[in-house]
């Protein structure tokens, strides 16, 4: 039976920063690639930038992982309602927050207008809390 998004029963985690230019598209990127496609993944931004920054897409392909495709969206009520884990990166009070969901604020630096050396230790800490996330998420 094939699975459509009707009856899709995947996890589903939301990254949110304030650009969705940097932070929140790397953990969205290696949620997607470490779960190989075994959660729903989105990423907004509060305030979102007009282009990915190039050094986190730099930092991104050192891992192999090409988000260059990726354009930064706007947060809104529904992709919060529509997901079970919500990790919000330094944009304070703009994330909606409804009854039953779980919420997680991750400090991390904010790589915008840092070049890909300062990029490469935010890039290292966020797959480690990924690779956390996920075990809490598929077990």
């Amino acid at each position: 039976m094939n699975s459509t998004p009707d009856n899709d029963v995947r996890p589903s985690v939301l990254f949110v920063c304030v650009h969705n230019a940097g932070r929140s598209q790397m953990a969205a990127a290696y949620a997607q690639h470490l779960s190989n496609g075994a959660v729903e993944v989105r990423s907004a931004g509060s305030a979102p930038a007009e282009s990915i920054n190039p050094a986190v897409r730099e930092a991104m392909l050192e891992e192999g992982i090409d988000i260059s495709a990726e354009k930064p969206k706007i947060l809104t009520r529904e992709a919060v309602q529509a997901s079970d884990v919500v990790i919000t990166m330094g944009c304070g009070d703009t994330c909606p927050i409804f009854p039953g969901k779980r919420y997680e604020d991750w400090v991390l630096e904010d790589p915008a207008g840092q070049g890909v050396e300062a990029v490469r230790p935010i890039r290292d800490e966020i797959k480690g809390r990924i690779t956390v996330l996920l075990e809490q998420m598929l077990g």
